[in-house]
């Protein structure tokens, strides 16, 4: 059950001219909580300008280095990140969600499979984690890393990277840039689109891989889904964790129509039940929840980061978008409140479930 704890900023490094990476030192007492996958995010609560903003990071370290790192990259405008890299300093306090997330799979150390993964901008972020998790844990396993920048200087972690692939030989890295600075082959310049893709896939006999994973910009993200469809690979091999890019998308989505529901909602979480009226066209369940006095999880209220998921016990809800449940967490009675409205008189909600 996600909850937040005052957690102690321990070191910030400065990765890149744009991003900075930042770690957390965590309680032993609280340690356990802090315990996760590789490819799982944190939250960060904050307060900027005496406005307080939540914003959820990715980890870019793997669970066998016992540490709770972040990557964020300065975006023009962006209150958290900006703030994060500007003035955020060693020693100081922040609101940490524990870890959350479902872009993974699971590692055996038996396996000897191929992974696939599309990286572009700071989407390198959980990749690093997963990247060094395999390797750690998977021996026999390799991975296929094809990483997308506007060119060398604004690479994360591209150092690491290039020392990884030296010593690692089951890790072959292929660089992308839109704009490079020195010579590169003609494959890897220019912006990845769907043909682009493609064709970085097949030059690199990518097309049989087990497991593939996509984190970037939107335009890239779509453009690898459909390279990958094209190319005939199964649904479920394909991994996406989407960033705040689509939320934009998500506000503009179509008002709910039809039959409008007076509804008795009930949510449940830290064992405690609180009721409240909603109806269908009103607020989210998560808003309508948090007017109520529920101290309910959040963060992006966009579809994107999974925060808000809840399990409906009863009744049925529907929701506007969905960017983060899986199939079979939404077959599962899974939802993402921040989308969620009621369809029947009564619902009743689950956080701790």
């Amino acid at each position: 059950m996600a909850r937040f704890h005052q957690l102690r900023v321990k070191d910030i490094k400065r990765e890149t001219p744009e991003a900075v990476s930042v770690a957390f030192e965590v309680p032993p007492q609280q340690q356990p909580e802090y315990l996760f996958k590789m490819g799982q995010y944190i939250t960060l609560k904050l307060t900027v300008n005496g406005e307080e903003i939540r914003r959820s990071y990715s980890l870019c370290t793997a669970p066998h280095e016992m540490e709770l790192r972040v990557a964020v990259k300065e975006v023009q405008g962006g209150k958290g990140s900006v703030f994060i890299n500007r003035n955020l300093k060693v020693g100081d306090t922040l609101e940490v969600m524990t870890p959350m997330g479902t872009f993974n799979t699971v590692l055996k150390g038996a396996n000897k499979k191929h992974y696939v993964l599309f990286a572009g901008g700071s989407g390198i972020t959980p990749m690093m984690s997963i990247i060094k998790s395999v390797l750690y844990v998977e021996k026999q396993s390799t991975i296929t890393l094809f990483y997308a920048n506007k060119n060398e200087d604004s690479s994360i972690f591209k150092t690491e990277l290039e020392h990884l692939a030296a010593s690692q030989p089951n890790l072959k890295l292929v660089l992308v840039y839109d704009a490079p600075k020195a010579q590169m082959p003609e494959l890897q310049c220019g912006l990845v689109t769907k043909e682009k893709a493609k064709a970085l896939v097949k030059a690199s006999a990518c097309e049989k891989a087990d497991e593939y994973f996509i984190c970037g910009p939107g335009p890239l993200m779509e453009n690898v889904k459909v390279a990958l469809e094209e190319l005939k690979v199964a649904k479920e091999k394909i991994h996406i964790e989407y960033f705040t890019s689509v939320i934009e998308a998500v506000d503009k989505a179509s008002e709910l129509s039809g039959a409008n529901v007076k509804a008795k909602i009930k949510v449940i979480q830290y064992g405690i039940e609180t009721e409240f009226p909603l109806e269908t066209t009103g607020l989210s369940i998560l808003e309508a929840a948090i007017e109520a006095g529920v101290d309910a999880p959040f963060s992006c209220k966009g579809a994107v980061c999974c925060t808000c998921r809840a399990k409906v016990l009863e009744g049925k809800v529907k929701m506007n978008a969905n960017f983060a449940l899986t199939d079979q967490e939404v077959e599962e009675g899974f939802v993402l409140t921040c989308q969620s409205h009621p369809l029947t008189e009564t619902v009743t909600i689950d956080y701790d479930a």
